[in-house]
């Protein structure tokens, strides 16, 4: 498999991507809420060296969400791509809608299930996590 490309929703920043999407989940956190004006997002974590910004590094913007958490977002258009936790040091979250619509990622579960909007009925068979860590078996 040959990278996958990526991009914000002008263009400005591209990237790409190698290796299977194995680590990915639906992240329902307020900051994931907030940052992408969504009930929740869909990550890939993977490790830093399999991310590769290949144009517009100039376009993104980190921004400390949290005390253990970065966020990175095109300054031109907002789209918010990557995240990193201080807790998983060598990982990278991509926005999975960021992907070429040929990601191929499967998503495994639910993150912060507990934070989730109950304005939207989410019937899928994934497991659910919730609790201050957003990671305990619901």
């Amino acid at each position: 498999m040959g990278p996958l490309p990526g991009s914000c929703l002008c263009g400005g920043v591209q990237f790409e991507v190698t290796g299977p999407l194995d680590r990915v989940a639906h992240c329902h956190c307020t900051l994931c809420q907030r940052a992408h004006g969504a009930a929740f997002v869909t990550w890939a974590a993977l490790p830093n060296e399999r991310v590769r910004v290949t144009a517009g590094d100039s376009l993104l913007v980190h921004y400390r969400s949290s005390a253990i958490g970065t966020r990175s977002f095109c300054r031109t258009c907002g789209s918010s791509m990557f995240c990193t936790l201080d807790t998983h040091p060598g990982v990278i979250d991509v926005a999975v809608g960021c992907l070429a619509p040929d990601h191929g990622a499967v998503p495994q579960a639910h993150l912060f299930w507990d934070d989730r909007a109950h304005w939207v009925e989410l019937e899928d068979r994934l497991p659910r996590f919730g609790g201050k860590s957003g990671q305990e078996p619901r």
